[in-house]
């Protein structure tokens, strides 16, 4: 084997930097805490750290959207406790305007309170989340959803869709409900049918509580009906009832329904069920209408103009029955509205802390692999040191000799 000077040369340098690398290597991992800080340090450990990574990102960014989404619905379920408070003021106004010995001026009174209350519920139907997206405008965030023009009418102008927010892969939640669902769109009178006192009846009958006392025989009278009934009562409280085409309306065994009305008493015929007060003249009648909606706005503007109106007490107490029952279904959907949040709420809580663990273990896995034990990198930084000082006397050595001083 042929020897050099060269060659002892480069064998000695080569060592040296080899030694260098290592100890500069050591010492990034002692002043990061990390094994791996360049792909080159482990190619295997260093695509674990990259999908850890990303799965940490993502997670991050589902908590950021559950926050948000948990900020949003916290303000909407506020908004919405605060308009129930408000129908139900409303609802009590209604029945203490029912009481006939009130004075023309208490009644103007209860109007304008009711008037203010109208407005405040605009307002808050009007919302903003803390970003000042409108909370009930659908996804058209950035309008305010209702209008109010001179005449009192309330109009909407946002629409029907549902903001979402994502939780995960696959996973999402509403984090706002539609303005039109919430305060438009409510089924009027007991959510099925409104029975009303005719406009023309000079009696004191006043249509009190009404309901669907038998569900399968409403549903199959209903559709042959045209969609609602006429009762007309004639002496002596006698009544009977048509459908909608003119039709005398028949029970089962093909005799037509009717009776005789006492104050206080009930009329019932197919599946449905009226009660009412007071004394029905010859001629007078109660209109059953099936189905229908009547927005909240409106509720609260007809529950004012019979109160500004200069109606009888039997006239004012059948209009504010019937906005008595509207509010009624207003605030279920109100409510039903705050208890779907509640939902979402939780569902928002469970999957923030299910994030919460995942992040502990990935983040234990991301360290098992990325991290450097500290203890055993000083310590080898203290050998490599040592050597590569041992290596820099050593090469200063032979850098000064040549090959016969080498072997000699």
């Amino acid at each position: 084997m042929r020897l050099s000077t060269s060659w002892m040369y480069q064998q000695s340098l080569g060592s040296l930097l080899n030694q260098q690398s290592t100890l500069a290597t050591t010492q990034n991992q002692v002043s990061t805490g990390k094994r791996i800080n360049v792909a080159s340090d482990d190619p295997a450990g260093a695509g674990q750290i990259i999908s850890l990574s990303h799965i940490l990102a993502s997670n991050a960014q589902y908590s950021s959207n559950i926050d948000s989404a948990n900020s949003r619905l916290s303000t909407e379920q506020t908004v919405l406790s605060s308009a129930g408070n408000l129908l139900d003021s409303a609802r009590s106004m209604a029945i203490q305007g029912i009481n006939g010995s009130l004075s023309a001026s208490d009644r103007a009174g209860m109007a304008t309170q009711l008037t203010q209350m109208r407005d405040q519920l605009v307002q808050l139907a009007n919302s903003t989340d803390s970003n000042g997206d409108a909370l009930f405008a659908g996804t058209s965030t950035t309008t305010a959803p209702f209008a109010k023009n001179a005449a009192g009418v309330v109009s909407y102008a946002g629409n029907n869709a549902t903001l979402m927010a994502s939780l995960g892969a696959g996973l999402q939640i509403p984090t706002s409900d539609a303005g039109s669902a919430v305060f438009m769109d409510v089924a009027s009178g007991n959510g099925t049918f409104t029975a009303s006192a005719g406009s023309s009846n000079t009696g004191t009958l006043v249509v009190g509580a009404n309901s669907v006392s038998n569900a399968a025989a409403w549903n199959s009278a209903s559709a042959a009906s045209g969609g609602g009934y006429t009762i007309s009562f004639g002496a002596n409280g006698s009544w009977t009832a048509a459908d909608a085409h003119g039709n005398p309306v028949l029970d089962g065994s093909g005799v037509p329904v009717g009776g005789t009305y006492q104050d206080g008493g009930t009329v019932s015929f197919n599946g449905m069920s009226i009660t009412m007060s007071g004394t029905p003249a010859a001629g007078d009648t109660v209109g059953v209408k099936a189905g229908g909606n009547q927005d909240i706005f409106t509720t609260l503007g007809n529950m004012i103009t019979a109160l500004q109106g200069s109606g009888n007490a039997t006239v004012l107490a059948n209009s504010l029955n019937r906005q008595i029952e509207s509010l009624d279904q207003a605030k279920g959907v109100v409510t039903s509205t705050e208890v779907a949040i509640g939902g979402r709420l939780n569902t928002l809580g469970q999957q923030k802390t299910t994030y919460q663990d995942l992040n502990v273990t990935y983040q234990g896995a991301l360290s098992g692999v990325q991290n450097v034990d500290v203890y055993t990198a000083i310590s080898n930084l203290s050998s490599q040191s040592v050597a590569l000082q041992a290596s820099q006397q050593v090469f200063a050595k032979v850098g000064s000799m040549s090959l016969f001083n080498y072997i000699k």
